[in-house]
């Protein structure tokens, strides 16, 4: 007899009567249409079937959506958020958070080989599935060569809820140990609203007098929002 776990398996171990097939119903749904006929919670359980076999992922998959308040937000939850939602194991969290992960190694596919400037969307896209619905100010920088292909991504600071210290001659020792001739600056604001603050021009500012003499051109600073992003640029504020 085989030991694998059958497709329908969770619901012989569950007592409701109601919810026999659900697991099937749901697939043959999400084969038809695909995930445009599913509801975000529904979305959620089915992402969840895999780590969870035996379990009913219905009410796992609602907790998340009242907890973080939206698909995205609960997609990106932070493991120690993730733990707090009744039912979800590490394993499952493990599985939960690797789908986020593949959202987002996807944004960066599409520009990760090219030259950045020539994939702006693309960019912009990726970092809003990267820090959009991060809970705490995280300050990156994209390092570009001298075609503006993308040498490094990389998180300089993590702060707290509205503050991350930025070092603007750190940032510039960075760049030059990269052999960086062109920066992009990234930060997100967890508070939703993407507008620069008095701080935000004042760093930029100071980073770009820094980086000017040296060779190094500031691009752009982008602050990502929950659902939206400005570009330093596109104010004219640098």
């Amino acid at each position: 007899m085989s030991q694998g776990i059958p497709e329908d398996a969770d619901t012989a171990a569950d007592k409701d009567p109601g919810h026999k097939g659900h697991r099937q119903r749901l697939r043959d749904r999400f084969r038809k249409t695909g995930e445009q006929d599913l509801a975000d919670y529904e979305l959620l359980e089915f992402l969840l079937f895999s780590a969870l076999p035996r379990q009913d992922t219905k009410p796992i998959a609602k907790a998340l959506l009242k907890r973080f308040g939206s698909f995205p937000a609960a997609l990106a939850a932070p493991r120690e958020r993730l733990k707090e939602i009744a039912g979800l194991s590490d394993i499952s969290i493990d599985a939960f958070q690797a789908v986020h992960a593949a959202v987002v190694r996807y944004h960066r596919s599409g520009f990760n080989d090219r030259k950045v400037l020539e994939s702006w969307s693309g960019v912009v896209d990726y970092l809003q599935a990267a820090m959009g619905q991060s809970e705490i100010e995280q300050f990156r920088v994209l390092f570009l060569d001298k075609k503006n292909a993308l040498i490094a991504d990389e998180v300089q600071q993590t702060g707290t809820v509205d503050h991350t210290p930025v070092y603007p001659r750190e940032v510039i020792r960075r760049a030059l140990e990269l052999s960086a001739t062109a920066i992009i600056l990234v930060h997100n604001h967890p508070s939703g609203d993407p507008s620069p603050s008095g701080a935000d021009i004042k760093m930029t500012r100071k980073i770009v007098e820094i980086a000017e003499p040296l060779g190094i051109t500031v691009h752009d600073h982008i602050i990502i929002g929950l659902k939206s992003n400005v570009s330093f640029r596109g104010l004219k504020l640098i």
